[in-house]
């Protein structure tokens, strides 16, 4: 299958794809493809730095992998690239990540948005995971929720906490409803 593109964003969701084990991969005819994936994923979960105000996602199409996104700090964009590039596969990386603007008054509305959000009740449960499944993404005043949230009722409750934070331009509520859920 190569030449197929596959797209994936990180958030707690991916860690619900069970990740079939090697024999079996090699068994399918884009196991490998499949496995690059899977690793992809993994290796940027595992990020130091790696935190509630950054998303990160990527493509990869055979041998390649794009990496996009926002993240908070220069150091997790590069990070990002070397873990990607020392995955047995990958040929070349194509790093698109955005470094978000050093901004005091961006950091005091990512701390209140977290704080609006993950105090609610019903919205408790997505902080409690290794990584939080709601990504608070804030640039010049302007906030972005990236991540998947199991229904309706919880992407439409952390729309309306975002937009309660005083400051802030417009939200954009991106948040995805896992599917089965």
């Amino acid at each position: 299958m190569k030449g197929t593109i596959l797209a994936a964003a990180l958030s707690i969701a991916l860690f619900a794809i069970q990740t079939p084990c090697l024999a079996q991969t090699a068994q399918r005819g884009s196991g490998n493809q499949a496995w690059l994936v899977n690793e992809v994923r993994h290796q940027l979960v595992l990020l130091p730095f790696y935190s509630v105000f950054d998303n990160l996602a990527y493509r990869v199409d055979g041998d390649k992998v794009t990496l996009m996104g926002q993240v908070t700090r220069p150091d997790i964009k590069d990070d990002a690239a070397k873990a990607v590039k020392g995955i047995e596969g990958v040929q070349a990386v194509d790093n698109q990540i955005e470094v978000l603007p050093l901004s005091p008054m961006d950091d005091q509305i990512r701390r209140a948005e977290f704080q609006s959000i993950y105090s609610f009740p019903a919205l408790q449960r997505y902080a409690d995971m290794a990584v939080a499944s709601i990504h608070i993404i804030v640039a010049n005043g302007h906030v972005t929720l990236e991540g998947i949230v199991n229904s309706e009722a919880d992407k439409d409750a952390a729309g309306i906490r975002a937009n309660s934070v005083p400051n802030v331009f417009a939200v954009t509520n991106n948040l995805r409803v896992q599917k089965g859920s």
